[in-house]
């Protein structure tokens, strides 16, 4: 078996490596520079087509690379990430069908619809170009004769972890981050392993052939109870007392984007992946593994 990976290496792609190698799959990566250690497809996803034969032999596709969240914006970048999101995606999806692959499986965001499957509404314009990603690639898989399944990952942590839970390590690392309250919100998180095991399992089961599959550990963590995982995992005493929660809520006044920056620390974001729960799926990792 060959699998093809893009966004092979990110945070969660070079995790899935790890694990479709300790499967025993052969390994094809696209990149835009060649790689040590895989066979690589050299190509830059966003403005440039695969080479047709890049596919040939490949079993299954992961397609993990996106354009994610940016800080400045999003309305003004639109066609940045409709490049890659969409069209890209779309490209990529027929090439895999013309070549035979016989499973496809897409990383979307659980920013493309609502707390569980039933379709709500996208978040912005990065869940707007997932959603329509979704639909392009479900309605591809329709119409052939490969498999298409759709994994929307919560927020996803581990060793290596980027973005803003990157940020916040560092600043709990740094001690300038504050420690924040307990508000009791509710936010669904993925070990990136556990992730790679629920992607492995939407390739192998057939059930998930045209479905779309959210993946959580299936427990709701507050702000509070990850900011105390990321103390242990630095090492450092977690502090006794907290900032009030008024003084973010005052903060939260002064512009739109400290507003948006509070409800994102603080908010609920909780999801539901019984459906994958239905597959067998079942978390193995927890916050305690928050650095590894």
């Amino acid at each position: 078996m060959t699998s093809f990976v893009t966004g092979a290496t990110g945070f969660i792609g070079q995790r899935l490596l790890v694990g479709l190698e300790a499967n025993g799959e052969g390994v094809r990566i696209l990149s835009r520079n060649p790689h040590p250690d895989y066979e690589t497809v050299v190509c830059d996803l966003q403005s440039e087509a695969i080479p047709e034969d890049g596919l040939d032999g490949v079993d299954t596709v992961f397609h993990l690379a996106g354009f994610t969240h940016d800080l400045r914006d999003a309305s003004k970048l639109e066609h940045l990430y409709r490049a890659l999101n969409v069209d890209a995606t779309v490209r990529l999806t027929e090439l895999a069908v013309r070549s035979g692959v016989k499973q496809f499986v897409f990383v979307s965001s659980v920013k493309a619809g609502g707390y569980d499957e039933e379709q709500g509404s996208p978040d912005g314009v990065y869940g707007q170009t997932k959603r329509e990603a979704e639909l392009k690639l479900l309605n591809i898989g329709r119409q052939s004769e490969m498999l298409v399944s759709i994994v929307r990952p919560s927020l996803v942590y581990g060793a290596g972890v980027k973005g803003n839970l990157a940020l916040m390590r560092r600043g709990i690392e740094q001690g300038w981050f504050p420690p924040i309250p307990e508000t009791e919100n509710r936010r669904s998180m993925i070990h990136v392993d556990d992730l790679v095991r629920a992607l492995l399992l939407t390739a192998e089961d057939k059930r998930a052939n045209g479905e779309i599959f959210i993946v959580t550990d299936g427990v709701p963590h507050s702000s509070r109870e990850i900011y105390e995982a990321i103390c242990q995992s630095v090492g450092k005493t977690v502090p006794q007392w907290s900032v009030p929660k008024i003084v973010f809520e005052g903060l939260s006044l002064l512009s739109p984007r400290i507003r948006y920056k509070v409800d994102k620390l603080l908010g609920d974001e909780f999801y539901s992946s019984a459906k994958l729960e239905g597959l067998g799926f079942r978390a193995e990792k927890s916050l305690l593994n928050f650095d590894r």
